[in-house]
């Protein structure tokens, strides 16, 4: 047993996984052996699901059949309905009215109280909650707006669903594509942080709506989820100020601001996930008429990359491709929980099969030796 202090668990390795692969140094994001570039552009986000879920991409007739079965979940109880309207009447944030409703879907799961080793009831559980939560978060969106929520229908895809759910209107093949392609790339990254956290609850053997609802906790927290949020606020401040991208940039720095969406905990060079998401902005800008979104983006890359030497994350081109299909910017987190679910709901039941309670140490830097004094005597 090593006494060598790793904060942030830093290059500890804590188990092995087949669900993904991060190369840092390439640049280069695989789910069980396929390449993210390739999944993005041919799979849809429920075959990746059935990827990770069950080790293989499924032919025609599982996939319409795993389809099928994630359909049938996607309405929600009535109470949890309310619950969400009642936060959404109370201005509750996005992710913690998610947190809050993914935990109270437990009552309602007829497997919650089965054991976190029986893995046919796990991703019995886990398509629910999958399915469940685009239902949620377009309600508490619409809610909020004074809209009434939308019922999910059955003959829409999963990220078309979503989006007509939230806008009462079917979307066009463009936006459910690029929505689809979105999910798949933010389903699964390793063992980061949310991920991490839905693994220790899971080591525990607790139950997964505790696991999802961990995960769901951890990816509110601004340094792991929120990053695309703040990403188009500071878009948003650039078209609004008298300065090109790169003078606020310049400005920002000099102020000592962060420019959000660079840098990766990971990846040392621009993250393959941004590289796909850029090209779609671009789409996008050139479909409505105007790039100026992604030619701030490309500007400021630029900058940042002569300046500070750093490459942007996923959620630098995730930011102005979503904001471009009218999706409200603070739900770009809460979405990145509706993919990341996928991926959360694999390592769970992936870890539990060789379980082992996650448990880890720290050093003690107090006091030793004290002497108890009498309450009197304080």
């Amino acid at each position: 047993m090593t006494d060598e202090l790793r904060k942030g668990l830093e290059g500890v390795l804590v188990a092995e996984s087949d669900l993904s692969q991060i190369d840092g140094d390439e640049g280069r994001l695989i789910y069980r052996g396929y390449a993210i570039e390739d999944l993005a552009r041919h799979a849809s986000y429920e075959e990746v699901i059935h990827l990770l879920w069950h080790g293989e991409l499924p032919d025609a007739d599982r996939l319409d059949a795993f389809t099928d079965s994630m359909v049938a979940e996607r309405s929600v109880d009535e109470d949890v309905l309310e619950t969400v309207g009642r936060l959404a009447a109370a201005d509750e944030n996005p992710m913690a009215a998610l947190r809050t409703a993914v935990s109270m879907c437990s009552a309602y799961d007829p497997d919650a109280d089965e054991p976190a080793t029986d893995r046919e009831a796990t991703f019995r559980k886990g398509r629910r909650i999958t399915a469940k939560i685009p239902t949620i978060l377009a309600a508490f969106t619409r809610m909020r707006d004074g809209d009434d929520p939308v019922e999910p229908r059955e003959d829409l895809s999963h990220a078309a669903n979503f989006l007509y759910m939230l806008n009462d209107e079917e979307p066009d093949d463009v936006l459910a594509e690029t929505f689809d392609m979105a999910l798949v790339l933010h389903a699964d990254h390793g063992f980061n942080a949310s991920t991490f956290s839905a693994i220790t609850t899971a080591s525990t053997l607790s139950d997964l709506h505790s696991s999802v609802t961990s995960a769901i906790g951890t990816l509110k927290g601004p340094l792991h989820g929120g990053a695309n949020q703040d990403v188009m606020e500071m878009l948003k401040e650039v078209d609004e100020s008298d300065r090109d991208p790169v003078g606020w940039a310049e400005k920002a720095l000099e102020e000592g601001r962060r420019v959000s969406g660079f840098g990766h905990r990971v990846y040392n060079v621009k993250d393959p996930r941004a590289k796909i998401l850029g090209e779609r902005s671009q789409e996008l800008g050139e479909a409505a008429g105007t790039l100026k979104w992604y030619e701030y983006s490309t500007k400021i890359e630029q900058f940042m990359a002569d300046e500070k030497g750093l490459a942007p994350n996923v959620d630098f081109y995730s930011a102005s491709t979503y904001y471009q299909m009218g999706i409200p910017i603070d739900i770009y987190t809460p979405i990145f929980a509706m993919s990341r679910a996928a991926g959360w709901i694999a390592h769970a039941a992936e870890y539990v099969e060789d379980n082992r309670l996650i448990r880890p140490r720290a050093r003690y830097t107090g006091p030793e030796d004290l002497e108890y004094p009498a309450l009197d005597e304080r």
